[in-house]
């Protein structure tokens, strides 16, 4: 069975900044042979939230490559002369394209790599291949579309696969109920609901914000009631000094900070990533709410500082028991369809990596973004998009992306010469020894 020297469990911006990274480092002479398992048929990013209208809460220099390598070939900007925008783009005057352009832009990178990724697999588990007392290799198996079980040998693993959505524990019950559904899926879902007359939004992100207002034009009918612990819905900051928490240097000052210090930083900037909407958005939000009170007609509701207590399934739609936190009162509130915009959690690796757990010291990671493992055993693995408490807040985002598959390549060329270099001290020792 072919010997890969990585493996990349998903194929998102993550890995495909890694993969462009590896292949530039070849010109160095450093012949990295990847591979790449995505469990999605082809090459889509947050294909369910691509809404009109919807631009970028980061600048386009924070691609793929430019961070890293302001001359890659895998730039933005390469990317828009290669399609013969540059110029116009230009005269839009943003650093922000939309988001369907910049998933444009991540199709056509990834497209590069067509000969080096599955798509259409599901990993399903990591399984040690040992050699006397070492673990030497990881098999990584993988199901397709048709059931197929594939395997594959590497010398090193990165994991890089996103987030999962997160349900919260009144809707557990709910799960399957095509009535509701996470932000994720929005668009197909939505789409089989064309007639439903009154939706509630759970949430008070830039998600929930963005289908607040996709539904508000969606259908002149449609009555919408965004519902939110918070009381107010808050702005995302970025300024520019609050936007240097953002800058790859500050990942090196998370890192080196206390566990404590490291808390409070990501404490204090919660509001920069998190339930934060772009002001913009907060203001066509307002603009909505507004008109609604010139017109004394209320389509739309906001119920801020309002928990739910209970969601239950019925024949006539799923009701919930609202916890309105002013007042301490409960109602009740039955809705055609429901959208959970309640975020991702980043923890799915954990069990992936349960059949090589033992061999893990715990699942913290150093600055190259690795996984502490015992001296008998011998792969390397990485994790992207999942080091937030180690790394910063930057770290489930595009700002470092680039600049982070340069320190895992570097980590990964060092792996790679110090293996080269026991395997050569063991033949000498054969040799001799004959």
């Amino acid at each position: 069975m072919k010997i890969y020297d990585l493996i990349g469990i998903g194929f998102g911006p993550s890995n495909i900044a890694l993969a462009i990274t590896l292949e530039e480092q070849k010109q160095a002479g450093y012949d990295i042979e990847s591979f790449f398992i995505e469990k999605q048929p082809g090459f889509a990013w947050h294909p369910n939230m691509l809404l009109d209208n919807a631009h970028m809460q980061v600048s386009f220099l924070k691609d793929l490559a430019t961070m890293r390598n302001p001359s890659s070939d895998f730039s933005y900007i390469i990317y828009l002369h290669q399609k013969n925008r540059l110029q116009d783009f230009i005269n839009l005057k943003t650093f922000f394209p939309s988001r369907h352009e910049f998933n444009d832009y991540l199709t056509w990178a990834a497209a590069h790599f067509e000969h080096c990724c599955a798509y259409g697999e599901e990993v399903i588990e990591v399984l040690p291949e040992k050699r006397s007392d070492e673990v030497v290799l990881l098999r990584i198996r993988s199901r397709d579309g048709e059931q197929v079980i594939h395997e594959r040998l590497t010398r090193n693993l990165v994991i890089s696969i996103g987030g999962h959505p997160r349900v919260p524990d009144s809707f557990s019950s709910l799960q399957g109920n095509p009535r509701v559904f996470h932000s994720n899926s929005y668009l197909k879902e939505i789409a089989q609901h064309p007639h439903a007359k009154k939706i509630a939004v759970v949430g008070g992100g830039q998600s929930a914000a963005e289908i607040f207002m996709d539904l508000h034009h969606r259908s002149p009918i449609t009555e919408v009631d965004l519902i939110m612990r918070a009381r107010a819905i808050k702005p995302s900051d970025d300024s520019p000094f609050v936007n240097e928490i953002f800058n790859t240097d500050f990942t090196d000052y998370v890192f080196n900070s206390s566990d404590q210090q490291r808390a409070e930083i990501l404490n204090e900037f919660w509001h920069t990533n998190y339930a934060a909407p772009d002001l913009v958005l907060i203001e066509q939000i307002f603009n909505v709410f507004y008109r609604q009170k010139v017109s004394g007609i209320e389509r739309h509701r906001f119920l801020r500082r309002h928990e739910i207590s209970r969601a239950v399934s019925q024949r006539d739609g799923i009701q919930f028991v609202l916890h309105d936190l002013n007042t301490d009162c409960e109602r009740t509130e039955t809705y055609d369809a429901v959208v959970l915009a309640t975020g991702y959690d980043r923890d799915h690796h954990k069990s992936l990596l349960a059949p090589i757990m033992p061999y893990f010291r715990d699942l913290k990671v150093n600055r190259q973004y690795q996984l502490g493992s015992v001296p008998h055993f011998k792969p390397t693995v990485f994790l992207q998009g999942a080091c937030e408490s180690s790394h910063g807040l930057s770290d489930t985002l595009l700002s470092v992306t680039a600049v982070r598959t340069d320190e895992i390549a570097q980590a990964l060329i060092s792996t790679i010469n110090q293996t080269a270099t026991r395997q050569a001290k063991r033949a000498v020792s054969s040799a001799l020894a004959y």
